[in-house]
């Protein structure tokens, strides 16, 4: 039961993106694992860019540059 958890920054990602990293990680899987499409969870976290940090400052303050 493969578990895999997507960390992205919540900018602009729709429905569609979503939909095409769950269907894309669980063929991965299946292709490469021979897991079971049934039985593997893929989570996605939008993280805030204030809330996700390179270096020294965070994301909202490197995209400002």
């Amino acid at each position: 039961m493969p578990y895999v958890n997507i960390k992205i920054t919540d900018e602009g990602v729709t429905q569609a993106d979503k939909k095409a990293l769950i269907a894309g990680t669980t063929k991965l899987l299946q292709e490469v694992l021979n897991k079971d499409p049934k039985s593997t969870f893929v989570v996605i976290d939008e993280v805030n860019t204030d809330n996700w940090g390179v270096g020294y400052e965070t994301v909202t303050e490197r995209r400002k540059r």
